[in-house]
Order: C-alpha cells, then structure tokens, then sequence
C-alpha cells in the first residue's frame, strides 16, 4: 500500500483537503499520514526521515503534499525521497501575477483562533447545540435555517456541520408521532419562520435501519412507522412548499451544500 503525507506548520487541513481531492480520483488504497505543526529546521528533519523509511518499508516513494510558509522548513521538505507537491508553489506565483501584488505567508492564518469569522462559528456551534431537537423554540427568529423532519433522518450533524463549516445559525426541529395525529399539520411554533425552513427526508428502509440499531424491535424502529412518518412529512413539505432533501445516499458535506445551494443561504466563513 502507498503511503501520503500531508505535512504542514499548521494544522495540516489544508494539505489534506487538497490531497484527499486529488487521491479520490484514484481506486486504490493509501496510507495517510498526517504531520501538522512542522515549525523547526529539526522537525522537518525529522519528517524526511520518516519519509524515507517509509519508503524502505514498502519500495515506494510516498506521495508528500505539503504548505509550509517557512522557507527553511519548506527546503528541507521538498528534499524528501518523497513525490513532492507544494500547493502553495503551484497556486500563490501565478496569482500574484494576476492580482498585481505579492502575497505575504503567514502561519496558522487560515485555521487558528486569530482567523476573522472564529467566533462566528463558535457562536453558531453553541446556538446549533442549545437549539437541537426542538429544544429551545424562543430562539427561532436568530436562527439563519431550521432543518425539520423525522426522526434520524439527518438533522443533527447537518446542523453542527452548518454552524462549525460556515458560521450558520442551524437550528432543528423534529417531527414526532405524537406530531403525526390523524394528518401532520404544520405546528404553530414553527408558522412564521417557514420561511427559514428546510426540510429533510430519507428511505424508509434505510431509517428502519438506522433506527433498529438504535432502538431494535421497537415500534419506532419498524418499517411501518418508518414509512408512516415518512409519508406524512413529505405531503406536509408539498402542502406548505417546504424545499427539502432526500439525505439517504449523501454525506452531511454533501446535504449541507445542496441546502446552501437550494436555499441562497449565505455562507460566513470560505
């Protein structure tokens, strides 16, 4: 199996979002390895020599991707028996050019406490945990969306995924049996934010399934209840004109993006 390496003097995030991209467009296996905070001449040593007995190990030059802001450090690192990729090589020269003005590294810039929309996100991670689940209705007029549907079906961690990714205030709301009656109606909580609503939907057979490993043989887990609540929540998403989402076959990186992109809602943090 081939090793990658996602090395950076920060937090590394950015080496690896960029690697995995690229990896993903392959079908094989990799060994990943992730090394942040590589701020001195001997920690870079270090990696390199880590690099190389990798490379005894399996007889293959590990894949090395890398921004590093020191220049001393960055030498050392592209002298790795490694295949070497520096993004920020590849990307920062040509748009200085276009942009008409030279850039200026700085470390921990992108991904530290000092970054500008870090408390935004902060912020909104604390109003998606104090308004998860219905839990706190007096809060709904700051909220930026309020994801609503059935139980498991995803609200959740694409609330917190909203708030810690991109700063929005997420909260959600869900849809119980004791909501289904003889027909869901829209519950007066939630009349005039409907505008701020989103819904989301999954298969039934998939929710049977998320639910049984949660609650087996139970009547919430069953397949009938399953495909009830279901039902009912989607006819209620038609009637009131409610967007919404089959989350069943996506991630919560997936969802998130396709509810910014279906709602218009404006992100706080690139």
């Amino acid at each position: 199996m081939r090793t990658a390496y996602y090395i950076s003097d920060g937090t590394a995030i950015t080496s690896e979002v960029f690697g995995h991209a690229l990896l993903s467009l392959f079908t094989i296996e990799f060994e990943h390895i992730t090394v942040p905070f590589v701020e001195t001449e001997e920690q870079a040593q270090q990696v390199v020599k880590k690099i190389s007995e990798s490379f005894q190990d399996d007889g293959q030059r590990p894949l090395v991707f890398y921004t590093i802001v020191n220049t001393e450090v960055r030498k050392i690192i592209s002298k790795s028996v490694g295949i070497n990729y520096n993004f920020l090589d590849q990307f920062v020269a040509p748009l200085e050019i276009v942009l008409g003005v030279p850039s200026k590294p700085e470390k921990h810039r992108t991904h530290s406490i000092h970054e500008k929309t870090y408390d935004i996100r902060i912020e909104a991670v604390n109003y998606a945990l104090a308004n998860d689940d219905g839990s706190n209705l007096r809060e709904y007029d700051q909220a930026d969306i309020i994801l609503v549907g059935v139980s498991r079906s995803g609200k959740t961690p694409t609330s917190l995924y909203l708030a810690l990714q991109y700063g929005i205030k997420a909260a959600n709301y869900p849809f119980t049996e004791e909501d289904m009656g003889d027909i869901l109606r829209m519950p007066p909580a939630l009349k005039r934010f409907k505008d701020k609503m989103f819904g989301l939907t999954i298969d039934p057979q998939r929710l049977h399934q998320i639910r049984s490993e949660r609650r087996a043989n139970s009547r919430y887990a069953s397949l009938q209840q399953c495909r009830m609540e279901l039902r009912e929540v989607e006819n209620l998403y038609r009637k009131e004109k409610v967007p919404f989402l089959n989350s069943t076959r996506y991630s919560i990186e997936e969802i998130s993006a396709k509810i910014l992109a279906t709602t218009g809602l404006k992100r706080k943090k690139y």
